[in-house]
């Protein structure tokens, strides 16, 4: 046994390595997100392979390991800040992404987003009972592939020492779901011969409804693990966005009184859509341009909620960091894994990266023309309104990844939310100082709301990842200020990556309503979705033309549900329906909230199985569910790091190939399948269905054959 004051953890070594998969991880991340508006979350990928490469190097532990895979998680987290920056291209105020400013607006907000979060800790990782699916995934990774663990006694133990007697099992679990996960994500997103979803649309006069299907098996594990009661959040807001509001909007498409009426609502149809005849295009356009802005406002008033609720746990959390430092000053000896950054600390790296901002936000404001009091007070009005919404965001997020993973965590929600506070904000403030009369203006009070929002979305986003891989190291029982740490170096590596990866992107392919050159393919532009959304609304604030209704419409759904929620937990109620959720589920494509549906059932339908078995045999059924549950956890784990680890891969080979001419499918066999099963996808769709339906069968029977082992 060697004492964890003793041992490696942070280290020069583990610093490197994250470093190194930052660079790969960050890029990959950039590309997917403009290509198709997705991320994956790294620190998974991140965990396996720090392992596969500490093995070779001496007394390498699972301590060390897990630093690496904070660093690493923290900077490919960092890349999502691209769903906003494109936008200043887009509206021509940047023409390219220079260095300096980049870098300083994503490192400086990553930091901020590090150091909000530490104060949460302790409310939202060590007393709460959010699942936090991929924090605990990571953790039983690391526990199965590492060869030591740490003690309760706080001593590192060798595996050799008398580790879990079920180690082995447990790492031919994750073994059985990276398998399974690597083979069926190849076979859909690599040789394109499954398909990743389906959906039955049907009408009923001129009302679309739709059942969909997605197939992916990491967020099924993550359903899994977030459980039924967040499923059934998610599904009711499902149920809003796809029985009830996209329904009501689409019958109103068939009459002029109908569209006359869709309109004095706020409802945009447009008419190239309403003429194509096809229903699906229809109904995810209205989704798109409408019924997800409900969605959007049903986030903002839970995550106003969500804040509020957790002002008293937040306090409490720095009464306990004060407290630690109380103690280190008195000299008395407090655990290892409670030790966060210092207080001290804490506000002297916020005051510096106030400071960055200011003269960041500066740079930027300096080249408007602007006089200088109206140049200063945008730049602390931009600066002092990113620290503000910057830390409400972080509790909304740190609890939206707890409950349902980093991946399915609706980021572009919170994006969304910032830029029209921030336009509101600007718009009152052009008035006053007159900035909005020339079109000039007007185009810089956009891009300024464009670039405000950059720093609040890289806050947003490491506040996502942060106490996500700060559960990986409560459950490995790792030094809380080291991880802390590990995940600055993250934020200041991966901001360096993102400036050169977005500009060579945008040289090679565009993006858009930007492109660096005449003529440039358009089938090869990037859509870069989020950016174009985030700034049509900051276009529309400024020049009059957002319509509120489905804002509007999503902060009073937010209300009643919050109401509901309320007076379930007054009657003590198992079953909550958490705003968050609801929001998650009215906002995120029917694509991904369908798996996460799908897995919390099926873990609902093994716990039922586990209670059936103890109510047969008149035993215990949480000490029968805990070999459940881990087992469970395991399999879980292995589906969302083979999806992961072959995502990374084809991410990396999908850029190559397109850099060098090729297609962004360099791997599909597809169109050989065409002339025997033709073009339609109705083969690829009816395959990924009937796999999909022999993993969650699969899934299932493995988890509950530790029952039968007994």
């Amino acid at each position: 046994m060697e004492n964890t004051s003793q041992i490696r953890e942070l280290t020069l070594r583990g610093i490197i390595i994250g470093a190194l998969i930052t660079v790969v991880f960050t890029a990959s991340n950039v590309y997917l997100g403009l290509k198709v508006g997705l991320t994956f979350s790294s620190a998974i990928p991140a965990a396996v392979i720090s392992m596969a490469v500490l093995r070779f190097f001496s007394k390498s532990n699972i301590l060390e390991n897990n630093m690496v895979q904070t660093q690493a998680s923290a900077a490919g987290t960092l890349s999502s800040v691209i769903f906003i920056l494109p936008g200043l291209l887009m509206i021509g105020y940047w023409n390219s992404f220079p260095f300096w400013q980049t870098l300083l607006i994503c490192s400086a907000g990553g930091m901020l987003g590090v150091v909000f979060s530490i104060p949460l800790r302790h409310a939202m990782v060590v007393k709460s009972n959010l699942p936090y699916p991929e924090g605990v995934a990571a953790a039983e990774i690391l526990k199965a592939g590492c060869n030591d663990y740490v003690g309760d006694d706080g001593k590192l133990v060798s595996t050799n020492e008398g580790a879990e007697d079920d180690k082995d099992n447990g790492f031919r679990d994750i073994l059985f779901g990276g398998f399974i996960a690597s083979v069926v994500s190849f076979a859909t997103n690599g040789l394109r011969i499954l398909a990743d979803g389906a959906s039955y649309w049907f009408v009923q006069g001129r009302a679309i409804f739709q059942i969909p299907l997605g197939f992916s098996l990491a967020l099924l594990s993550a359903g899994y693990l977030i459980g039924i009661a967040a499923g059934i959040a998610i599904l009711v807001g499902s149920i809003i966005a796809w029985g009830v509001a996209l329904p009501v909007i689409s019958s109103l498409t068939g009459s002029a009184e109908g569209l006359a009426t869709l309109s004095s609502w706020g409802v945009s149809v447009p008419m190239d859509i309403l003429d194509s005849g096809s229903v699906s295009a229809l109904a995810m356009t209205l989704w798109k341009t409408n019924v997800r802005f409900i969605g959007a406002g049903t986030l903002a008033i839970a995550a106003i909620w969500t804040l509020l609720t957790l002002v008293k746990p937040i306090i409490e959390g720095m009464k306990t960091s004060l407290r630690a430092l109380n103690k280190n000053n008195v000299g008395e000896v407090i655990p290892r894994t409670e030790l966060d950054l210092s207080p001290k600390i804490v506000l002297l790296i916020s005051v510096v990266m106030f400071l960055v901002l200011i003269a960041t936000f500066y740079s930027f404001v300096a080249d408007s023309g602007l006089s200088a009091t109206t140049a200063w007070s945008l730049v602390f009005a931009s600066v002092i309104f990113a620290f503000l919404i910057g830390f409400l965001v972080a509790a909304a997020c740190g609890y939206m990844a707890g409950l349902v993973g980093s991946s399915a965590s609706p980021i572009s929600g919170i994006g969304i939310i910032a830029i029209t506070t921030i336009s509101l904000l600007l718009l009152f403030l052009g008035g006053l100082n007159g900035m909005l009369e020339t079109e000039k203006g007007t185009n810089f009070a956009t891009a300024l709301a464009i670039f405000t929002t950059s720093a609040v979305l890289a806050i947003a986003t490491i506040s996502n990842d942060n106490l996500q891989d700060l559960k990986t190291g409560y459950l490995v029982k790792a030094t809380p200020w080291r991880q802390q740490v590990a995940l600055l170096i993250g934020c200041i590596v991966g901001a360096a990556v993102i400036s050169p990866v977005l500009e060579l992107l945008y040289n090679a392919y565009g993006f858009t309503g930007a492109t660096p050159r005449p003529n440039m393919d358009p089938n090869q532009v990037l859509a870069a979705p989020q950016a174009t959304l985030m700034t049509t609304i900051a276009k529309g604030i400024f020049s009059h033309k957002l319509e509120w209704t489905m804002i509007i419409t999503g902060l009073v759904v937010g209300a009643v549900v919050i109401m509901i929620d309320v007076m379930l937990a007054k009657k003590g109620s198992n079953l909550r329906i958490p705003a968050l959720a609801v929001g998650m589920g009215i906002y995120l494509p029917p694509s991904i909230t369908a798996p996460l549906i799908i897995g919390s059932v099926l873990s609902w339908l093994v716990a039922s199985q586990v209670k059936k078995r103890a109510k047969a045999q008149n035993g215990d059924f949480k000490e029968m569910y805990k070999p459940v549950e881990r087992k469970g956890a395991l399999i879980a784990s292995g589906l969302i790091v083979g999806e992961s680890l072959v995502g990374v891969a084809l991410a990396v080979l999908i850029v190559i190939s397109i850099s060098n001419g090729g297609s962004d499918a360099p791997l599909s066999i597809s169109s050989w399948l065409e002339p025997v099963f033709g073009s339609s996808g109705v083969v690829e769709q009816l395959l990924g269905l009937a796999v999909f339906v022999i993993v969650c069968i699969l899934f299932a029977k493995r988890v509950l054959s530790v029952l039968k082992a007994k």
